[in-house]
């Protein structure tokens, strides 16, 4: 038995480092890549350099207007801030309790659809998103525009149509906040409700309108200039729907987790809009710390402080 063993031949053994086939292909292939990864770096198309170049974008900072009469204008560059109205240790549901939920989220465009992974360049996404940064930064960043002939400057009002528009940070034109009726094929992601999109073409789409907080006052307050930082509801003229921020829906993105916005009318049981459908347009601070009106110290009646310190 020993002797048969013996008369064997050796077996020859290769450990995983060495390389067998035809090393010329795998050499040819090697130079392929590299000649790839070159040309793509010179020309800013790897991804790492696009992601990059994508947060320098979105995350540049912008000024917003400045409102001299505390009213919103045609033309200002504004935040649309879906304001927090709840603690998170008083009432509402676990879920509206949970600290992740609680806070200031502005209107921001939604990056998770854009694509990192093409060599074309880089496209504004259609899709929108609510993030918890209050911030005047390249996708957050929104423009009033007229669509009856209102002159930038001009204050918008109540019941007014107007647009809603936005570069992204990474287009040079306007693309304008538009919805539609949700079907069965078409409706947002996560509630399955009637979603908002972003859309280069004007059509009653994307009209919408500012109206009173208070339903009773609503048709008093209409054609009054809408005030800035106070909360109102804004309406999509073709469907009738509030915009909404419902925070029990999140998405994710490249960004960490934001919440989506949709269309939809939240009523408590006295008929009103909840707290889901209250937004603020937020303007720029006139002082000299920059930055948001929210950021500005609040006015103190003279002798306040004084008092407080004694």
């Amino acid at each position: 038995m020993a002797t048969r063993d013996a008369a064997r031949p050796a077996m020859a053994s290769y450990r995983l480092g060495v390389r067998i086939g035809n090393w010329l292909e795998d050499e040819y292939a090697q130079q392929d890549l590299l000649r790839d990864f070159i040309r793509k770096r010179e020309k800013g198309q790897l991804l790492i350099q696009r992601l990059a170049r994508l947060q320098e974008n979105i995350f540049k900072k912008v000024e917003l207007s400045v409102s001299s009469d505390g009213f919103v204008h045609f033309g200002d560059t504004v935040l649309l801030m879906n304001p927090d109205s709840k603690s998170s240790d008083l009432g509402g549901t676990s879920e509206e309790r949970d600290p992740e939920l609680c806070g200031d989220v502005t209107l921001a465009v939604d990056m998770e659809e854009v694509s990192l992974y093409s060599d074309e360049p880089l496209q504004i996404s259609r899709g929108l998103s609510a993030v918890k940064r209050v911030d005047p930064i390249g996708r957050n960043a929104f423009c009033i525009v007229s669509v009856d002939g209102s002159a930038v400057g001009e204050p918008l009002r109540y019941g007014q149509n107007f647009l809603l528009g936005t570069k992204g940070g990474v287009s040079d034109k306007l693309f304008y906040l538009a919805s539609d009726h949700k079907t069965f094929r078409d409706f947002a992601k996560k509630s399955r409700l009637q979603k908002v999109f972003l859309t280069a073409e004007l059509s009653y789409l994307t009209f919408w309108q500012a109206k009173s907080l208070d339903p009773q006052l609503r048709l008093e307050h209409e054609g009054f200039p809408v005030p800035s930082e106070t909360k109102i509801i804004i309406t999509h003229c073709y469907t009738n729907r509030n915009l909404a921020v419902p925070r029990t829906f999140c998405v994710w993105s490249h960004f960490g987790r934001e919440f989506e916005v949709i269309c939809h009318n939240y009523l408590d049981s006295r008929r009103v809009e909840e707290d889901k459908n209250h937004w603020e347009i937020i303007t720029g601070n006139p002082g000299p710390e920059d930055g948001t009106m929210l950021e500005r110290p609040k006015a103190l009646p003279e002798g306040y402080e004084n008092k407080l310190v004694s």
